[in-house]
């Protein structure tokens, strides 16, 4: 384990061990007190690195839209099914070079945006051609791919047909919930009629005749199989964060489900993947789920966690894991911030332990109703909650610029393996530092195990996580002022 005197640059290495803590010292109240001052200011100034001038003016556009700006530094590595790049298409500069429908024009306008980002400027020309051509993309979040298939869902709606013609599947119903309001903004100038199709939001017995469905696999497959949904319109099917929806853990069966019913009603439908993340096995499939592919990726992974100072805090067991998280949240101004834990009771459980001690925060998991969990999320999307502690239901894909830090109560795993999950980390600290801004991420090892599984995803990355004392105020803070010079 790193010692009490290890620099800021010298990572502890795979070799080292994880001690308990040293006993709480007595601190000075008076020095205390300055000591959290200064962190409550740095902590502060975290939340606001980007300045208004980064901001596109963009007075109605929401802050989690998935259309955003592109620094222009990223690589983009396209492939053509058919292997012969000397037909490359010319990638885009403009929307208006899209041929788009002047009210879709007027709607990605509204938006605040003028030009494509770089992932859009190259994939949507493959998304838009025809005739149609699959597509898998690979492209982190904050890099524009949602704005790019929900721009595709509505260049190919024919809005004189009264049928389902595009439907967009996503893993949970907030994401799912996130994607129908860029639709819905982007859409908004076309006329297009759209349905949410996730748990309890469709009254039973009624027929989805919208033009795009937005939802979740089950509901979906409900819609289906009780004859309520029509297929034979549908003109393109997309998944997001695809890696979660065919990685067999649940969702692949239902999507693949899905995706049959809707090709033996409409062969020619469109499949398009997207998601921040593929390994080998789950790209493997992805092919063949959709055949025949173009691919587009960003494969810069750590474009991720550049914009994210990652640390951790050495606990003396689980019970000392609540009183340091209760201590930060007690001394501190934290803005928004998310809490990931593996376990739904113990996501209850700390909630109850902060609630006790007068913060103000919520719990979200998969066992929440549906209007609960719709609920949850609009509070702290609108700032009336700003500390959210979460399994990895919101893991993925959920865009909040406000979020400045994400902890990592339990080291996120494989299932029910010990190794840790270096893709569910990814997404996770993902939620902070978004689009360019500066995030922390903070992870709590409180035995040998856990120190080694954060030191795996540590030498994973290639990025160091920097130990913080749990008994040094002071040093807490000294870390945190190297951390963001």
């Amino acid at each position: 384990m790193a010692s009490e005197d290890s620099g800021w640059g010298k990572a502890p290495t795979a070799a080292s061990s994880w001690s308990a803590p040293p006993e709480l010292t007595p601190i000075d109240p008076a020095k205390q007190n300055a000591a959290v001052e200064q962190l409550a200011n740095k902590v502060e100034e975290l939340s606001t690195t980007a300045s208004a001038e980064d901001e596109p003016e963009v007075p109605s556009r929401p802050k989690h839209s998935g259309l955003v700006e592109d620094s222009g530094e990223h690589q983009v590595e396209v492939s053509l099914a058919d292997g012969d790049q000397s037909v490359l298409y010319t990638a885009v500069s403009s929307f208006e070079d899209l041929g788009l429908n002047p009210n879709l024009l007027k709607g990605i306008y509204g938006m605040g945006f003028q030009k494509p980002s770089r992932i859009q400027e190259k994939a949507l020309p493959l998304l838009l051609s025809n005739p149609p051509k699959n597509m898998i993309g690979q492209s982190q979040s904050g890099t524009g791919k949602t704005a790019a298939f929900v721009l595709s869902m509505l260049s190919r709606v024919n809005f004189d047909l009264k049928s389902p013609q595009a439907i967009c599947l996503a893993p949970a119903r907030e994401l799912a919930g996130q994607i129908m309001d860029n639709l819905t903004q982007m859409g908004k100038f076309t006329g297009v009629t759209t349905a949410y199709a996730v748990k309890d939001s469709i009254p039973k017995g009624q027929k989805v005749d919208a033009q795009i469905v937005v939802g979740t696999p089950g509901t979906l497959l409900d819609l289906i199989q009780k004859r309520m949904v029509d297929l034979k319109n549908v003109k393109i099917f997309v998944l997001d964060e695809a890696d979660n929806m065919l990685d067999g853990q649940g969702l692949q069966e239902q999507s693949l489900k899905a995706k049959n019913f809707v090709v033996r009603a409409s062969p020619s439908c469109q499949i398009v993947l997207f998601s921040a993340t593929f390994n080998d096995q789950i790209r493997s499939f992805a092919n063949r789920f959709a055949p025949n592919a173009n691919s587009i990726s960003l494969k810069r992974e750590e474009l991720s966690v550049d914009g994210i100072k990652q640390f951790y805090m050495d606990c003396k067991n689980e019970n000392h894991k609540a009183e340091v998280l209760c201590a930060i949240y007690g001394l501190l101004t934290i803005g928004q911030s998310i809490i990931f834990v593996n376990r739904r009771d113990v996501a209850e459980r700390l909630e109850r332990m902060m609630v006790s001690q007068g913060h103000t925060v919520t719990c979200l998991h998969g066992q929440h109703m549906p209007q609960e969990r719709d609920r949850i999320m609009d509070d702290f999307r609108s700032g009336k909650c700003k500390v959210l502690i979460t399994t990895n239901v919101i893991a993925r894909g959920i865009d909040i610029l406000q979020v400045n830090l994400v902890i990592n109560y339990d080291i996120p795993l494989l299932g029910t393996s010990p190794q840790p999950d270096f893709e569910t980390y990814l997404h996770r600290i993902g939620r902070t530092g978004r689009f360019g801004r500066t995030g922390v991420s903070i992870n709590f090892c409180h035995d040998q195990k856990s120190y080694d599984q954060m030191m795996k995803i540590s030498n994973h990355f290639g990025r160091e996580i920097t130990r913080v004392p749990t008994d040094d105020y002071m040093e807490v803070e000294k870390i945190l002022k190297k951390a963001v010079k």
